[in-house]
This record gives structure tokens, C-alpha cells and sequence, in this order.
């Protein structure tokens, strides 16, 4: 695995257009060591995902629902960092490290008290949810995608 580095902050060229979501870590999101459940995390992550495609203008109601099109994860390295507390408030930074033809790459940097807690890249893939192959972007999906990528 490839471990992620630090964004550099005094870098403002190479610093990514990033979708920023808080969440605050919850007694249900706990094991009893009183650090949130490494699964628990995908369940926010998946969360923070769902709420940047309905910043785009294409929630999973239209995607999924209306428009019969999926965008699953097809892959998912993850390093954990440091552990999160409940009652903390952690925040997770998502940008777009590559768009292709039927692919997504997702960073993900999840921030607490300005200490990283855990880094993903994640690759979710196009798909029709009739026949469950890999499609291409719809035009109105990349154009989107490019949007927020090329937001300053």
C-alpha cells in the first residue's frame, strides 16, 4: 500500500479542491475500548460520499433511483491513523485524485483536532444497475465531476 503524504498547507498550487463534512463520533459508533469501530468509519465515509454527489446536483435518489445508475466502490486502501473518541467532531476531506472513462478516485482525509485520524483512497466505478457492468460517465455525471475539480 502507498502510504498518503500530508497535504503541504504553504503548497496553495498543489492544494486539491476538497468537499468538507463534519460528523461528530457517536456513543453507536464506539467499541467498548471507546474509540469508534474501524466499520463505523466506512459508514460515515459512505455518508460524506453520498452528501458530495447531492453537491454536485445528482443525489443517489436520481442516480440510483431515476436513473437506474450505480457508482460502487470497487476499492478501498485505507490507513488508520490515530483513534477517534466519542463526543469528538472529525472532518472529513474528500477530493478527486483521477477521473476516468468509467472510474472515480476519491481521497479522503479524515481531520481531528488537526491531527490526521485516517486516510483513503477510494476507486468507485460507473455502472447500470440493469445489467451490473462498468458504463461511462454520463456527460451531465463528468461535467459535474469537472465542476467541482476545477473549483477555486
Amino acid at each position: 500500500m502507498t502510504p498518503f503524504p500530508d497535504p503541504d498547507p504553504d503548497s496553495v498550487d498543489a492544494e486539491p479542491v476538497e468537499y468538507l463534512a463534519d460528523r461528530m463520533v457517536r456513543f453507536a459508533d464506539c467499541d467498548p475500548a471507546g474509540i469508534v469501530f474501524f466499520p463505523n468509519y466506512f459508514r460515515m465515509l459512505n455518508g460524506v460520499v453520498e452528501d458530495w454527489w447531492a453537491s454536485l446536483g445528482h443525489p443517489w435518489t436520481q442516480l440510483v433511483g431515476e436513473r437506474r445508475m450505480g457508482t460502487p466502490t470497487v476499492r478501498l486502501d485505507t490507513e488508520f491513523v490515530r483513534p477517534s473518541k466519542m463526543g469528538e467532531v472529525i472532518r472529513f476531506h474528500l477530493s478527486v485524485e483521477r477521473l476516468g472513462a468509467s472510474s472515480l478516485t476519491l481521497r479522503h482525509v479524515v481531520i481531528g483536532d488537526d491531527v490526521a485520524r485516517m486516510r483513503v483512497r477510494q476507486v468507485l466505478v460507473a455502472t447500470s444497475l440493469d445489467t451490473h457492468k462498468a458504463i461511462v460517465w454520463p456527460d451531465d455525471v463528468r461535467a459535474a465531476i469537472v465542476r467541482f475539480m476545477e473549483r477555486k
